[in-house]
């Protein structure tokens, strides 16, 4: 335990002293330039309390993340049940294996034009965008993760006559939790992408409405606050809850 708490210390420090240097030449690159294209570090940071405390910030900030929230959940739900479906089933994968293809390769923007036409510029039509650009992704990484299923240890529970729930618990979520966490950081990366641009298209506030407000005022100092502050929640989710629900997870290989 006090190899493993020096380790975390001793990796805390490196990703400070990184951060400090990235910082560092920025404000180097920045003062050399001397031009509004790259703003200083301090006038960013003014841009972003300024914004925080008028509230314009925390509203567009708290949009994106509802969609965000609603739409990772709506895919998650559903990829990881028809990735279980299309893993366990050999006929079912082979029928639905093109259709994944298929939609893989569809490009974000033409879904997103394509759902705002069909229903209307609605939150609705934003929510099922960023949903059918998500959930391929994770149908195809949650059904490798159930064709890798140890086939023996599931005899082995059938054997020890385990429940539903003792299997899924003990047998099927060890080995599943990889892929799951694997496809949920992915998600993640690619959902706020995509919403940023379904907002961009047809909403009237979030993130990406604003940050293409301030592309045509030429506003870098806010584009970069408002940047900055959606990465910070998200690297917040990852160390606040992923890292501590992979830790649970893995527990029983200590």
């Amino acid at each position: 335990m006090r190899w493993s708490g020096h380790t975390r210390q001793r990796s805390g420090a490196v990703t400070l002293l990184s951060l400090l240097l990235l910082l560092g030449i920025w404000q180097a690159a920045a003062m050399l330039l001397n031009d509004p294209s790259l703003p200083l570090p301090a006038r960013v940071a003014g841009v972003f309390w300024q914004a925080t405390a008028s509230g314009e910030l925390p509203h567009h900030l708290g949009a994106t993340l509802f969609r965000l929230a609603v739409s990772f959940s709506i895919a998650m739900l559903l990829g990881c049940t028809i990735g279980l479906m299309l893993g366990k089933n050999k006929a079912m994968d082979a029928f639905f294996d093109n259709w994944l293809v298929i939609f893989l390769n569809i490009p974000a923007l033409v879904t997103v034009i394509l759902c705002y036409i069909w229903f209307g510029l609605q939150e609705s039509a934003a929510i099922l965008a960023v949903v059918v650009n998500k959930l391929p992704n994770v149908i195809v990484t949650i059904r490798e993760g159930a064709r890798a299923l140890d086939q023996d240890l599931l005899e082995m529970a059938q054997s020890y006559r385990f429940s539903r729930r003792k299997t899924l618990v003990h047998v099927i979520w060890p080995q599943l939790h990889p892929f799951v966490m694997a496809a949920t950081r992915s998600g993640l990366a690619l959902i706020w992408k995509i919403i940023l641009l379904v907002e961009l298209l047809g909403r009237s506030d979030g993130m990406g409405y604003q940050l293409h407000l301030f592309f045509q005022l030429f506003d870098v100092a806010s584009l970069l606050a408002y940047t900055f502050a959606f990465i910070a929640v998200i690297q917040a989710i990852e160390w606040l809850v992923l890292r501590p629900l992979d830790r649970a997870a893995l527990r029983w290989r200590r």
